[in-house]
């Protein structure tokens, strides 16, 4: 930075004194030479300046560092023994039976049922559990099923070192209900589990029955083979992911952390991405972290009485501007390198063959130039998942108010939903809806209050209209999920992104090393992992699974009709969990 000249008082001049003017001499000549520098020190700057541009960005400097191909060694025999066992029409249709046998049992959860024990909705459960015992006999011959909370399911593959922190792979039984009045658009029966040739039809097919099975099969077959873990591998199934988790995965993680402790498990994996081919390359995308969860209640009450009488704006009319202004009023989008999307995009940059190169540019120059980080984010501004990923959402989801047409509202209220950037918390959103919605209260003369805080929107003494108020609506509110490492020294990544590349290479008889590009990234919604944050800072949300493209969708349909899976992909997931529980197995530095 420019600072101005300045003199010290006691200590002279900063500068030397100017030597004495001597009597001027060839002065055509001087200003030749003058002239003649200044074009030379122009060219130089503009040749320094050209030479920065055209220079490479962060020339040798990896964003998307990439680890090896990791195969299991000591157990490569028998690794290489179950993925050529996998590709057998035998074992092809011994996996359709169990997948297609779980989804010919429903398992929904709805958002109103009421706890284990007292709604009989849960039952739906006890007949899954049967299944499991049946079609996967050497998993409970050989691991400990330990039931918690009725229909939560940890199963426990000891293993021989008991130094060994344990790798926990989770699941979830409950699926999305499906809706009555849409059967008849189903191309399958939606409880069917009815194999066509290539795909498996029905509810939880895709979410999350496949990861559940995958991971029963992955393990019924190692038993089979003679495996015999040195590290321990747990297996926990929650039954309620779908209506946030706290009876299954919520009870699960609290008997989880009495055994294991803080920390006590070496990682966890669990639903979330998959891969896809991007900009000429193939993505995988194991998401390393969450955005939090709120849903405020904007109630507003008002007198009631007669419709033939009514005030200037009624409780509904009140809470109708409400909404208005939220909508009005979108929270700011800021891509930030904090952002698991910025990593993505950096890895896009790197390995992405057909990527544009002006992008490709603009994402290299975002590391280090605040002005291209800028440009960049007006880039992604453009794209609405991206926008959605980055920033703390809002969407009214609920609505309710009056009781009768010629009877003036007593009460009308709204529900709005939050998902949070992982850069902010839910205290900022808390702040920021009760400013948002404090000059409104004034206006229509409200008493205000917000998520406990009364907030003076009145004259002293002036009677109230009525009343406003924001509160947390199902006391669900969930913090933005710690970030998992991913650098060169996160030990439980790099085993991850070693096992995603062999697996795929494996399934398709390939062996490069970037076959398949592994990047961090982070799934639309929360899992159940949000209740396992203290078990362990290693937590992935990834099924390896084609999350589909423009010409081949592999799974589709989830939480709507023609839920389906290829059976191509659940045979690749299943050799997933294979190579992961055996390279897991041999890894000394988790």
């Amino acid at each position: 930075m420019e600072h101005p000249v300045s003199e010290k008082r006691g200590v002279g001049p900063l500068l030397p004194s100017p030597p004495a003017r001597q009597p001027k001499r060839n002065t055509l000549a001087r200003k030749l030479l003058v002239s003649l520098g200044i074009l030379l020190y122009g060219a130089y700057v503009w040749n320094c300046t050209q030479a920065i541009r055209s220079k490479p960005v962060a020339e040798g400097v990896s964003r998307c560092a990439q680890s090896d191909v990791l195969v299991p060694e000591k157990n490569g025999v028998l690794w290489r023994s179950l993925g050529a066992t996998f590709g057998t029409g035998k074992f092809k249709a011994k996996a359709i039976d169990w997948l297609g046998g779980a989804v010919r049992i429903p398992t929904e959860s709805y958002d109103d049922m009421g706890p284990v024990g007292e709604d009989a909705r849960w039952d739906a459960f006890a007949p899954f559990h049967n299944y499991l015992a049946s079609a996967f006999p050497l998993v409970h011959a050989t691991l400990k099923l330990t039931k918690v909370n009725v229909y939560g399911l940890i199963y426990v593959w000891q293993g021989s070192d008991p130094l060994l922190k344990p790798v926990v792979l989770a699941a979830h039984q409950d699926v999305v209900p499906v809706n009555p009045s849409t059967v008849d658009e189903w191309t399958r029966p939606p409880y069917s589990g009815f194999y066509d040739g290539t795909k498996i039809w029905g509810r939880g097919s895709s979410d999350d029955k496949s990861g559940l099975i995958g991971s029963l099969s992955s393990v019924e077959s190692l038993i089979e083979q003679g495996f015999k873990p040195t590290r321990t591998v747990v297996l926990a199934y929650g039954f309620d992911e779908e209506v946030s988790g706290r009876q299954g995965a919520g009870h699960l993680a609290s008997a989880l952390f009495d055994y294991y402790g803080k920390d006590g498990v070496a990682f966890i994996v669990d639903e979330g991405g998959g891969f896809v081919e991007q900009h000429g390359s193939v993505f995988a995308t194991p998401g390393i972290a969450e955005k939090g969860y709120m849903d405020v209640r904007v109630e507003v009450t008002a007198p009631g009485g007669h419709s033939s009488i009514p005030p200037q704006h009624t409780s509904i009319g009140i809470l109708s501007a409400l909404l208005v202004e939220y909508e009005a009023n979108p929270y700011r989008v800021q891509l930030t390198k904090k952002d698991p999307l910025f990593s993505t995009l950096q890895c896009f940059a790197e390995h992405g063959k057909n990527l544009p190169e002006e992008l490709r540019r603009t994402i290299k120059r975002s590391w280090s130039s605040k002005k291209d980080l800028h440009k960049l984010e007006k880039e992604i501004l453009r794209n609405p998942i991206y926008k959605s990923m980055v920033g703390t959402t809002q969407a009214v989801t609920l609505i309710e108010g009056g009781v009768k047409a010629n009877a003036l509202p007593e009460q009308a209220w709204a529900v709005v939903n939050h998902r949070i950037s992982v850069i902010s918390s839910v205290g900022e959103v808390k702040i920021h809806d009760s400013q948002l919605l404090e000059n409104l209260a004034r206006e229509f003369n409200l008493t205000y209050n917000a998520f406990g805080t009364r907030l003076s929107t009145q004259a002293d003494g002036a009677p109230s209209s009525g009343t406003l108020t924001l509160s947390d609506a199902f006391h669900t509110a969930l913090e933005p999920a710690p970030v998992t490492p991913t650098d060169k020294h996160a030990a439980p990544y790099q085993l991850l992104s070693g096992t995603i590349k062999a697996t795929y290479n494996s399934h398709r008889g390939l062996s490069g090393a970037d076959e398949i590009i592994v990047s961090p990234g982070m799934p639309s919604g929360n899992t159940d992992t949000r209740y396992y944050w203290d078990l362990t800072k290693h937590i992935f949300r990834y099924n390896h699974r084609n999350s589909g493209t423009k010409t081949n969708r592999l799974a589709g349909g989830v939480h709507t009709v023609n839920e389906s899976i290829e059976i191509d992909a659940f045979l690749e997931m299943i050799r997933f969990f294979t190579t992961l529980i055996l390279n897991a197995d041999e890894a000394t530095n988790l």
